[in-house]
């Protein structure tokens, strides 16, 4: 049986205890608890290895292997597995309450604007907030995150989303504002209203059924590729075409993607 690299829990020494008798290793774990309390990671294919995706502040994770100052990881968010530097593991246990809507946000030292930061945050950031102090969350682990950038309840509009984040720079495996690809953008609009997303494109179309029509918040497939649809005619992607997220129209974008010799388009998922 063959087992995708990207979510299986186990390196070629360790594997979860879920796998014993599926994956032989010589030694298997129940994996450690974790979370993520750097702004953002990347997540490698290898101990210092090539970015497959990246990981956002708060994010839970299940610690499988320690070796050399790295740790291979799976994300509780979708599954995903990689590599980490140990140093951004924390050992955070309180509830998630929050989760960072804006765009971007920064984590200020005292509930002061002018006061000094300690990191930038993504939309998604997720946050346990002890508390409120003058128009500020405190943070149970720390730090202040201005209250408009926040929130406790899921959107209800993932398009919304993905346009609060036009023209960000495109970064192949981002998942943060910095810096986004396809399937990040996508990830990151449908989770932020609540609905469970893999991280790369291929999976995003397994995931979701198939429809004929386009409506507003479809997934348009193509090879390696994955846009939403705003309406029936526009659809809104991260493109290294202009390397940032963009709008453009849905049959200019099939035309000139054939055109470049990257199609087919593979057709139209419908989250929810």
């Amino acid at each position: 049986m063959t087992h995708d690299r990207r979510l299986t829990p186990a390196t070629e020494r360790v594997a979860l205890e879920s796998l014993r008798g599926v994956l032989e290793r010589p030694e298997y774990t129940s994996g450690r608890p974790a979370r993520l309390s750097a702004p953002l990671a990347d997540l490698l294919n290898a101990p210092d290895g090539h970015r497959d995706r990246q990981v956002i502040f708060g994010a839970d994770l299940t610690v499988i292997e320690i070796r050399g100052g790295w740790a291979f990881v799976q994300t509780a968010q979708d599954g995903y597995c990689g590599w980490l530097p140990e140093k951004v593991l924390g050992t955070g246990t309180a509830p998630i309450t929050h989760r960072v809507t804006a765009p971007a946000s920064h984590l200020y030292s005292a509930p002061d604007m002018k006061q000094s930061e300690f990191c930038g945050l993504s939309i998604g950031a997720r946050l346990s907030v002890a508390g409120t102090r003058s128009g500020f969350a405190q943070l149970a682990t720390g730090g202040f995150v201005p209250l408009q950038h926040i929130g406790d309840k899921p959107s209800t509009d993932p398009v919304t989303t993905a346009e609060s984040l036009l023209g960000a720079p495109y970064l192949w495996g981002g998942n943060s504002y910095a810096g986004l690809d396809c399937s990040g953008l996508i990830q990151i609009a449908l989770l932020d209203c609540g609905i469970p997303c893999p991280g790369d494109s291929d999976l995003q179309r397994d995931a979701f059924p198939t429809v004929s029509g386009i409506a507003r918040g479809d997934l348009l497939f193509w090879p390696g590729h994955v846009a939403m649809a705003v309406s029936a005619d526009v659809m809104i992607h991260a493109t290294a075409w202009k390397m940032a997220v963009i709008r453009e129209g849905i049959q200019d974008a099939i035309a000139r993607i054939d055109a470049a010799g990257e199609g087919p388009f593979l057709g139209i998922r419908r989250p929810g």
